[in-house]
């Protein structure tokens, strides 16, 4: 074989690689709404789209706080010009891990008190390991939080990270609609 070939040989090779063997599944979650409610995720019974953000550290937190209201609004009130076109289940998940897993109690206990029904029916607890999902979704930093969108069959098919903005929400709108 020629050595100016070698290149061309090697991309077409890589290009035709499946699919699959990019894709990244969402790690099993099981958490607890402020009712009690035990929820796995990815969900077995998916019709459409889930929309997973995640915060582990006590730097995140305030961060997915900030998505809360302009993501529960556009994606699951339906404010917004596309917001009937799609649909898709949305999970706001504070995970407790490490040092933080004592703090769940009192955190779920304020939550209950404090929180919209509503906005409460979209928040889940987690208390575990974070292990599994650094290493599955690729967690770099704990002070952000993390967004993911999921297909049916729970693969991650967008992610985007740290601080809100109108463009990552729009991003995530996009997906779902497609």
């Amino acid at each position: 074989m020629r050595p100016h070939l070698i290149p061309s040989v090697l991309l077409t090779a890589l290009l035709a690689l499946p699919a699959t063997a990019q894709t990244v599944t969402f790690p099993m979650l099981e958490g607890e709404k402020a009712d009690g409610a035990r929820v796995q995720l990815p969900d077995p019974k998916a019709t459409g789209f889930t929309v997973v953000g995640l915060a582990y550290s006590q730097q995140a937190s305030p961060m997915l706080e900030e998505w809360a209201e302009p993501a529960f609004l556009r994606l699951v009130a339906k404010h917004g010009l596309f917001a009937g076109t799609y649909e898709a289940d949305v999970w706001f998940i504070p995970m407790f891990v490490g040092g933080n897993k004592v703090a769940y109690e009192p955190s779920m206990k304020r939550f209950r008190k404090s929180a919209d029904p509503e906005v409460a029916d979209h928040v889940l607890f987690y208390q575990g390991e974070i292990e599994p999902f650094e290493q599955a979704l690729g967690l770099g930093s704990k002070d952000i939080p993390y967004f993911f969108v999921l297909d049916r069959e729970g693969r991650v098919v967008h992610r985007t990270e740290g601080a809100y903005s109108l463009e990552k929400l729009d991003a995530i709108e996009e997906v779902l609609m497609e």
